[in-house]
């Protein structure tokens, strides 16, 4: 047997290179500049509520490792097959190429305004869209050769750029203004919902957890190191924008970290930032396609989306899904276009979904543990139900406080609320005459695995249950 090469500081690697991207450093932006320093106190809270989802998800992963659909695969053996649909096509799907869209937005307008706009913004969001797509249809592992040095660039940027700021060594004139904006608890916890974007993402770790030398301690701690990192980091960020960027202009900046870059170091860093965001682009994009796209084949295999999504090119990539996973990034692109207000409210809707996957991933936990108490976990989350249910309250909070502007709340409420009735119909309507399952009824766990094999759906359709 080979063996496990991968060490606690690749998995903090890993976590920290997957949670950090420039859709991040909007939510900063507007974090910081609506609240000043104190915005801390609310990364720390969103930071800590992340932690409790990234032990539930670790235990998950120890009851039904190398799962190809995750958390789908999760919630079917919890929950049963209705609020496993609703949860991963709205929770993930949804929020992951709403977010990888958004990110491409942020990635056209900083090229144009290096560059000038004679040629469309949305353009850039295009060309980009179609090599990522290019590539991961030709089976290119764009993520795997990349992903180390654009963690390295960004974070390294960040934090160097962050410290420069923090002690007053740029080139630009440092500018005086409050460090504190509101210290009103209320506001500051109802800024979490903001912070918690700043966060999501360190459970792409989980995968590598068979490769990782004593995976049981090292795999949650990784990820939870990770979190911690990156909001050292970030409290240096907002520390250097107090040195050099006015408040307002950060608050309402569709990309503050070209902002801060251009009054801290000049055009210097306003060209540093638009190159290394671009990487970040190309990571963030790569890696959405390919997981996305891996997620729905797994979904598929369980008949849970169309068979089509389980089909595999020539080069055994899922085809189908790369193409709609791509197709959906460029329509968020454009939704967003050049827009602050727009690429806030739909990170804010982002959060909303991946939110409520976040609260089933705990209550997953707390089904098995009643369900299934003795078996096998090589990770347990410690304290009994407590750390599940402070997450589960915690995010529902965060979901009800999602935005201090009481009309932007309602409308992310609705569109949340659409989108999710939406897919309770669907849901129900196929899993009833077309999976031919019961509804909310939970499906065993080895049932659940052995979907994971492409002979399952071949022989359930021999059979003539699935169609």
């Amino acid at each position: 047997m080979e063996d496990k090469k991968l060490g606690l500081g690749t998995v903090v690697s890993i976590s920290v290179g997957l949670v950090v991207a420039t859709s991040c450093l909007v939510s900063l932006g507007t974090g910081a500049g609506t609240l000043g320093i104190t915005f801390v106190l609310a990364m720390v809270i969103a930071m800590m509520l992340n932690m409790t989802t990234v032990a539930s998800l670790s235990e998950l992963n120890a009851i039904m490792p190398n799962t190809t659909g995750g958390l789908a695969q999760y919630s079917l053996a919890a929950l049963g097959p209705f609020p496993t649909i609703i949860s991963m096509v709205g929770g993930y799907l949804i929020c992951n190429t709403l977010s990888c869209g958004v990110e491409a937005s942020i990635f056209s307008f900083s090229v144009t305004s290096l560059v000038g706009d004679a040629i469309p913004s949305l353009a850039y969001t295009g060309i980009m869209v179609a090599l990522v797509l290019v590539a991961n249809l030709f089976g290119v592992d764009l993520f795997a050769k990349i992903q180390n040095i654009v963690a390295a660039l960004l974070i390294g940027s960040l934090v160097i750029m962050g410290l420069i700021g923090a002690f007053g060594m740029g080139t630009g004139t440092e500018i005086e203004q409050p460090l504190v904006l509101n210290s009103n608890i209320n506001n500051i916890i109802s800024m979490t919902a903001v912070a918690f974007w700043l966060f999501i993402g360190a459970e792409y770790a989980i995968p590598v957890s068979k490769d990782v030398k004593n995976a049981k301690r090292n795999v949650p701690l990784g990820m939870m190191l990770g979190l911690l990192v990156v909001c050292i980091m970030q409290t240096i960020m907002i520390f250097g924008f107090h040195n050099y960027t006015p408040w307002a202009e950060l608050k309402d900046s569709a990309a503050p970290h070209l902002l801060y870059g251009y009054y801290l170091l000049g055009d210097f860093g306003k060209i540093w930032m638009v190159l290394v965001g671009a990487l970040a682009v190309i990571s963030t994009q790569n890696s959405t396609v390919n997981s996305l796209a891996s997620i729905c084949q797994g979904m598929a295999k369980m008949n849970m989306l169309p068979h089509i999504f389980a089909k595999t090119n020539k080069h055994g990539m899922p085809w189908f899904g790369q193409v709609f996973v791509s197709v959906s990034i460029f329509i968020f692109a454009a939704l967003s276009n050049n827009s602050a207000d727009a690429i806030n409210f739909l990170i804010l809707a982002g959060s909303v979904f991946w939110m409520i996957s976040y609260i089933l991933a705990h209550i997953d936990v707390l089904v098995f543990r009643k369900r299934l108490p003795k078996v096998p976990r090589s990770f347990k989350v410690p304290g009994g139900p407590v750390i599940p249910i402070i997450g589960i309250v915690g995010t529902t909070l965060m979901v009800l406080g999602i935005s201090s502007d009481p009309v932007e709340r309602m409308k992310i409420w609705l569109l949340t609320g659409v989108t999710f009735v939406a897919l309770g119909i669907y849901a129900f309507f196929w899993i009833k005459y077309r999976m031919k399952m019961k509804v909310f009824k939970s499906v065993p766990i080895e049932k659940v695995m052995a979907m994971d094999n492409n002979l399952y759906y071949i022989e359930r359709k021999r059979l003539g249950i699935w169609k």
